[in-house]
């Protein structure tokens, strides 16, 4: 807790946004300054609430209560001591965790809820000012060699975890960059990449050995990788998209929303745009929104990120549709408190221009003679729920075309990639086609594997969690038991 009476001494503020005039003509990070002294009052809000029901939201079980009261305190040391014992990376999480923390803050039943994530993001940039993040460099090593496939925040949280147990880890990335998803899948104007740059070269102090343009399977034989190391760790991610098989899907204009935004990131770094993050050059060359109508397909971050990088190209107009209906502003009775709120969320990129429109069935895709987009068909829908399912039926003479020159496809992901790694070692799937594992092991005892490509598409707070949690399992595979910390274990335990 904080201070005993702040929760009613204090309201919960936040960082402002840059003006969207301003931060449209960059990829800077949007928000300005905010005082240590404001920080504090909001941690100063965490009240003594008895059961702290914000533990049921962090898939990472952190500990926060006491880092809230430390940074009441302004105890900034003991505050990133606690934070960073369940969290590796709390600059990622401070920056761009949709914060179910803050859903479960029982402050949240009737008040605005703690600022959990602005808390940890403050501690962990204040940690680096007063010198408090230092390499950890295991004492003893156990001579034990493994391996990560995949450099995203599992892959990340994974390495980190089996470096501090001793053992020797070299992390492998198909890409240019190291950071899977976060380099190339976040805008910078969410994450800039120097977030990710400054604790690589921790990691890179720890002992940590990182591979770039290593394609498992591919350019690397997975049977050499699996004899040369005692433990695989593959943390590839879901990277398949889901698509849109309609009418006209192969017109010059429909693109998949991670192709659009992996070449800005790369733009933004200074790198030319040639290939994907599997090494293969881009299918449809430079990607650009300016000047035109652009319609982004889907109503998730990945489509507000979309809408974030049509509006800095200068897009014409933007149009954001979805196939669900218009959330509700605040919860529904069968969707109470601690539970995850499915309310209607506006972002910072919809604040800078948008038209939202729900409830749209895709039908066709529409184009000129020579081949390139023009329009999008869709036609309204109305959902009902039947024998306890939601289903949609599509309402007479709505059937209308929406103009547009690029559609972006932001449907989300199904699963891995199923080529290379996968075939080589012939890891079995599960029914939605994520790597199957019992205790993040698959059937060949070597090989492991967390976050989204045993998990399936989820948060990058909840890749972390799995990173940390398969380091543990590859620990006790390795050397029969394990000191790393768990967070189902404990007077904290997360379930």
């Amino acid at each position: 807790m904080g201070k005993p009476t702040g929760f009613k001494e204090f309201t919960r503020e936040l960082p402002a946004y840059r003006d969207p005039k301003q931060r449209l003509g960059d990829y800077k990070e949007l928000y300005v300054e905010f005082s240590d002294e404001k920080t504090q009052k909001q941690g100063a809000r965490c009240m003594d609430c008895g059961v702290p029901f914000c533990h049921f939201g962090c898939p990472l079980g952190n500990i926060i209560p006491e880092f809230n009261d430390a940074v009441y305190q302004g105890d900034w040391k003991l505050a990133i001591d606690i934070l960073s014992s369940t969290n590796n990376f709390p600059e990622f999480t401070g920056r761009i965790c949709p914060a179910p923390c803050e859903a479960s803050c029982v402050l949240g039943i009737n008040q605005p809820p703690v600022a959990i994530e602005h808390i940890e993001k403050s501690i962990i940039e204040k940690a680096y000012e007063l010198g408090y993040v230092k390499p950890f460099i295991p004492k003893e090593r156990t001579g034990k060699k493994v391996a990560i496939i995949g450099s995203g925040p599992a892959g990340l949280a994974a390495a980190a975890q089996l470096n501090k147990a001793g053992h020797f880890v070299t992390v492998y990335e198909r890409a240019d960059q190291i950071g899977g998803l976060l380099r190339y899948g976040i805008p910078d104007f969410k994450l800039e990449k120097w977030v990710i740059d400054r604790r690589l070269e921790v990691m890179k102090s720890e002992g940590i050995e990182f591979k770039l343009n290593s394609n498992i399977g591919v350019n690397i034989d997975a049977k050499e990788m699996e004899a040369q190391f005692d433990a695989l760790v593959l943390t590839g991610g879901s990277t398949v998209p889901r698509d849109l098989p309609i009418t006209g899907r192969e017109l010059k204009g429909v693109f998949p929303a991670m192709e659009f935004l992996s070449q800005q990131n790369k733009r933004v770094a200074d790198i030319k745009v040639e290939v994907d993050h599997t090494g293969k050059p881009y299918q449809n060359g430079s990607l650009s929104a300016k000047g035109k109508n652009v319609l982004v397909i889907g109503g998730g971050d990945t489509g507000s990120d979309c809408v974030g990088t049509s509006n800095r190209h200068g897009a014409k107009s933007v149009t954001q549709i979805e196939l669900l209906g218009k959330p509700p502003v605040g919860r529904d009775e069968n969707n109470p408190w601690p539970l995850w709120p499915m309310i209607l969320r506006t972002s910072s990129s919809h604040e800078e221009g948008v038209e939202r429109q729900w409830s749209l069935l895709s039908k066709a895709f529409i184009g000129n003679e020579k081949g390139e987009l023009t329009g999008l068909k869709v036609v309204e829908i109305e959902w009902k729920t039947v024998d306890g399912k939601p289903q949609f039926v599509e309402m007479p003479e709505t059937e209308h075309i929406i103009p547009c020159e690029l559609a972006l496809l932001a449907m989300g992901f199904l699963f891995p990639d199923k080529t290379g790694i996968m075939d080589q070692l012939k890891i079995e799937q599960d029914e939605r086609g994520n790597i199957k594992t019992t205790n993040y092991q698959t059937a060949n005892a070597k090989v492991f594997s967390a976050g989204d490509m045993r998990r399936g598409q989820s948060l990058v707070v909840w890749a972390i969690s799995e990173g940390r949690e398969a380091a543990r399992a590859v620990d006790i595979y390795l050397m029969g038991t394990s000191n790393l910390e768990a967070k189902d274990e404990g007077i904290l335990a997360v379930h």
